[in-house]
């Protein structure tokens, strides 16, 4: 089994990577003999005797040429360029979003038996402003670049799995907490600092108000359901080539107080001070069904406090 990681050095990538460089790790019930890894620096590549890292952009004609020399019965497509930078430089959101995308999926599909190819999509697909509910029938109508750009890579997906290239899996992620601050970030990274800040006991002013509603998902649910993409029987997943992810929809002050619970004092500790536009696109989030997603097997953390331990684990070692 041969397993290609974009976006290696990432949040979620790095997650995925050391769960499959893990001893004894297989996926589609055989051994992994090689993971390749791609990013544009891989300081933390497991150190394991499969793994092969290849350190570059993959807008790069060459950087694709070398990771995909060898035919990949795996590929997870997890490189892109953020919903914040996305929107501040259309172009490179262009370049690494959409052009890489087909790119990869050309070279990829040259190497003999189509691959399963999970993909990262985003809930930025859905746009703002939202209607009062989100189901498997609601139109897609981004709202910012990043969302049409990860639309266009659906489409296309969805067309190559029509056409015998491949087997698409397009993932729709929420927002995965906790991720860790970065330069270019989401913009709707304020519910990872929120959490952050709670496990490292410091103050912290929400840009949304505490009634601002969110969908959530641990890294650790997130990497499961990943698996599960790259694993699920086709007959399973009724001809669909795209699914929103379950997730749970929590206000801002649910999850406050779900911290209280397993650390007093954690509510004392926020105060407010809403963006009414950042909150419009990141905060209003609808009731969400997920029928499609359900009845092929993907899954949220079953529970508020289960998030809550798991993003917290996520940060700091020591017992939630």
């Amino acid at each position: 089994m041969k397993v290609l990681i974009t976006g290696a050095d990432g949040y979620i990538g790095r997650a995925l990577a050391r769960r499959l460089a893990a001893p004894g790790a297989t996926l589609q019930g055989q051994a992994i003999d090689q993971l390749t890894l791609c990013d544009l620096r891989l300081p933390e590549a497991p150190p394991a005797p499969q793994v092969r890292a290849v350190a570059g952009s993959i807008a790069d004609a060459a950087v694709i040429d070398a990771i995909t020399q060898n035919h990949h019965d795996v590929v997870f497509h997890l490189a892109s360029v953020p919903s914040g930078q996305s929107e501040s430089d259309h172009e490179l959101g262009l370049k690494v979003n959409v052009h890489a995308t087909l790119a990869l999926v050309e070279a990829v599909q040259r190497g003999g038996a189509a691959p399963t190819f999970v993909f990262t999509s985003s809930i930025a697909v859905f746009g703002a402003p939202l209607p009062a509910r989100i189901d498997d029938d609601t139109p897609l109508r981004p709202s910012l670049s990043y969302g049409a750009q990860k639309q266009m890579a659906e489409i296309f997906l969805a067309d190559c799995t029509r056409r015998g290239f491949l087997h698409a899996r397009s993932l729709r992620l929420p927002g995965i907490v906790a991720r860790p601050p970065t330069p270019t970030g989401a913009l709707s990274a304020f519910s990872s600092e929120l959490i952050r800040a709670l496990v490292e006991q410091r103050s912290f002013v929400c840009p949304v108000s505490a009634s601002a509603t969110l969908w959530l998902l641990s890294l650790e649910a997130c990497i499961d359901n990943l698996l599960h993409a790259a694993q699920c029987p086709p007959e399973r997943l009724g001809g669909h080539t795209a699914w929103t992810l379950p997730a749970q929809r929590l206000s801002i002050g649910e999850l406050v107080r779900a911290f209280e619970a397993e650390r007093p004092g954690a509510s004392a500790l926020v105060s407010y001070r809403p963006d009414e536009a950042l909150e419009a696109q990141f905060g209003r989030l609808p009731p969400l069904t997920t029928a499609r997603a359900d009845a092929a097997g993907f899954r949220h953390d079953g529970s508020v406090a289960q998030l809550v331990r798991r993003a917290a684990r996520a940060l700091d070692p020591a017992p939630a």
